[in-house]
């Protein structure tokens, strides 16, 4: 595997002078999206064919239509459409899911970028963890496509964009009036409304809102409690086009940790039970945007203004009594009134030399988060002391400009550079761990695109990116749990990323990719938010195949496939203690699905695999693999729609998440004991929904 990597390296890094595409782009209604290159050209989502389009094999869409096939059971489960990306939930469902894509566990976002409406999602020194991705704010019924990027290889994609990135785009008007009611097993409830009509010349007023509560198989009711809000204006003349964006999302709950092993074998508490009975949160976000884009013949323009308004207080304890023996090792994070603004312009233009076609797209994304962060031992949600508090001042200008040029009609190129330079100022209540700092990196970006022959086209793909490290971690020069001494992390660290690729349309109907890719980290260096300090890693390398198909058939029938291998090592270790613990090595995604154009049933049959992966270094503790399936039926007449989903069909008894960890329960010794740590799946359900107009 070193061979191969160092072949991808130097066949693709070689160039690396030269970087990668970006186009500049408008969502249309429902599941189509324009893409802006000079002329509109609508695509579909996964059906649409990018060959000729696409820099990479790991770009692509999914569309509304094939959104709302899936059942889900949370609302970031809408990214698991990317080919093999999954999430999970190792708390409760009010907090932000554990995302894992190409070898990585993100934990709750590092190193993958997430946007919405081109607006941030990840939270950079985050009260949690670093690179902090909370999609529970989202409508999925409002939801109208996914873009996807995976690997580095793209210039529009600065922070948390290693294994790649998403931009998430909302619905902008609805044919008809939207209602949606559903009930289900564990008090399972929610109501979704929503409504679009003119409003002025060429304007489109849209509005909804949902409701939602949950208390899941816990013994300790979840009593999740989710308000969400939408409210969009969008006016659309000519050439030019404006919107409003106004988003607005309030949840609390009862969290449902992860548990030791031991506890369930012994009969201390049952499978769904918790050694601490007091943990939850409450969040809120808000979030105001605007957004004006105009395209000619010739060019187009795009500027993006946004502020964001967010708040989180977050009860955990994942060690239960090992460091505080009498009043338990419960933590309180609090996020208070973090302010987020910030603004993305970009500029494409096209124009002839050597009598070739080429395009160039130059952009910058400025933004400024106002964090007063805190870290507090609590007992039963009492508070005990402070860890630490920090006012967190973090500003960052990211430029990029990239070409994208025709040499032939078997033979284009985009190369690119990003430059990203960022600010940290730091005031922490300990003052060896305040200071300012500051950083700067350049990413070159290259693609190389070859064919199409037959409807298949080959791609060569390379470029370097980057992710920051927690601010706090920056200048942090003592430990605020122990008192000892311990080093800064740097601001900014590289990333390095090949692919070779190969996409495929010349089947009617079927849609494949094929994408062998290689990253590696300088370091996987995060913000540690349950204790206040950083953890270092060594550099690592990830190498990994995966294989996406998508079909559908004229008269209604759809089935896909992803299949994803990876291989992830730490470098610079002994061999036998390189494994990368939570790097998941073998994801499966398939389903088959019917629905016709008019009336009558529909249905889903799905599957989401995820194979055995380490929890240690050395692999003697592995996680098990885990196979959920879940079934959607339904039924359309006119404007109505019942749909009956269960989750879980088989009923297995696996786990979202695991990992291996010391903890201590009452009366065991006072070093605790090595344990695997789960958070199960939870078991079979039924939901049932009536809908009208979606």
């Amino acid at each position: 595997m070193r061979f191969l990597h160092a072949t991808v390296t130097a066949a693709v890094l070689g160039m690396s002078s030269i970087p990668s595409v970006a186009w500049a782009q408008e969502p249309a209604v429902d599941d189509s999206v324009q893409v802006y290159s000079l002329e509109p050209l609508t695509v579909t989502g996964r059906l649409d064919d990018l060959t000729g389009i696409a820099s990479s094999a790991s770009v692509g869409y999914v569309g509304f239509r094939d959104l709302r096939a899936r059942p889900l059971s949370r609302e970031g489960e809408l990214l698991e459409t990317i080919p093999g990306m999954i999430l999970t939930q190792h708390s409760g469902d009010g907090k932000s899911n554990q995302m894992f894509v190409r070898g990585f566990n993100l934990d709750h976002g590092t190193d993958f970028s997430t946007k919405l409406e081109e607006i941030p999602i990840n939270f950079p020194a985050h009260a949690h963890g670093h690179g902090y991705t909370d999609l529970n704010l989202l409508i999925p019924e409002l939801v109208d496509h996914i873009e996807y990027s995976l690997g580095n290889y793209y210039a529009e994609i600065g922070d948390f964009s290693a294994a790649g990135g998403a931009d998430i785009h909302l619905r902008s008007s609805l044919e008809e009036p939207l209602l949606v009611a559903g009930i289900g097993a564990n008090a399972h409830r929610r109501i979704v409304a929503a409504a679009s009509a003119g409003l002025g010349a060429g304007g489109t007023l849209l509005g909804g809102g949902e409701l939602r509560g949950y208390d899941g198989p816990w013994d300790v009711p979840q009593d999740l409690q989710k308000a969400s809000g939408m409210l969009r204006y969008t006016h659309e003349r000519g050439g030019t086009s404006w919107s409003l964006l106004a988003l607005g999302y309030d949840g609390s709950w009862n969290s449902s940790d992860q548990i030791p092993t031991r506890a369930v074998e012994s009969g201390m508490i049952g499978r769904y039970g918790q050694i601490d009975e007091t943990l939850g949160g409450e969040t809120s976000r808000y979030i105001l945007s605007g957004k004006w884009m105009r395209s000619t013949d010739r060019s187009s323009q795009r500027v993006m203004v946004y502020a964001q308004r967010y708040d989180l207080d977050l009860f955990g304890n994942f060690t239960y009594q090992l460091d505080q023996p009498a009043a338990g090792d419960q933590v309180l994070q609090e996020d208070k009134g973090r302010w987020t603004l910030g603004a993305d312009l970009a500029h494409l233009q096209a124009f002839e030399g050597a009598g070739r076609d080429h395009q160039v797209t130059i952009g910058t994304q400025l933004r400024l988060d106002e964090a007063d962060l805190a870290l507090s031992r609590t007992s039963e949600r009492t508070f005990v002391s402070i860890l630490r508090t920090d006012d967190v001042s973090q500003w960052s200008v990211g430029v990029y400009g990239e070409v994208e040029s025709s040499w032939s009609d078997v033979f284009r190129t985009t190369v690119g550079v990003r430059g990203d330079y960022y600010g940290f100022d730091i005031a922490s209540n300990l003052p060896a761990n305040s200071g300012t700092v500051d950083d700067a990196i350049v990413s070159p970006k290259l693609s190389l695109a070859l064919g199409p022959w037959a409807g298949t086209e080959l791609y060569i793909s390379g470029g370097l990116g980057f992710h920051s490290n927690d601010a706090r971690g920056t200048v942090t020069t003592v430990d605020p749990s122990t008192g000892d001494p311990i080093d800064p992390v740097p601001p900014l660290v590289r990333s390095t990323g090949a692919e070779v690729g190969v996409r495929s349309s010349g089947i009617p109907g079927l849609r494949s990719t094929l994408s062998l890719w290689t990253i590696e980290l300088d370091s996987e260096l995060r913000f540690i938010g349950d204790t206040g300090t950083t953890e270092p890693s060594d550099p690592s390398r990830r190498i990994g195949v995966t294989l996406a198909n998508y079909y559908r058939a004229e008269y209604g029938l759809t089935a896909d496939l992803d299949v994803s291998f990876t291989q992830a090592r730490t470098l610079d270790v002994p061999a036998g203690q390189d494994l990368i613990p939570g790097a998941l090595e073998n994801v499966i995604a398939a389903g088959v699905g019917y629905e016709p154009a008019g009336d009558g049933p529909f249905g889903v049959f799905r599957l989401r695999h995820f194979g055995s992966y380490p929890l240690v270094e050395d692999g003697s503790e592995r996680a098990a693999a885990s196979s959920l399936f879940n079934l959607g039926l339904g039924y359309r007449r006119g404007k109505a729609r019942l749909d009956v989903s269960i989750l879980n069909l088989l009923d297995e008894e696996h786990s979202d998440i695991q990992y291996f960890y010391t903890s201590r329960l009452a009366g065991e010794p006072a070093g605790g004991v090595d344990d695997v740590h789960f958070h199960p799946a939870e078991p079979r359900q039924l939901r049932v929904s009536l809908s009208w107009g979606l």
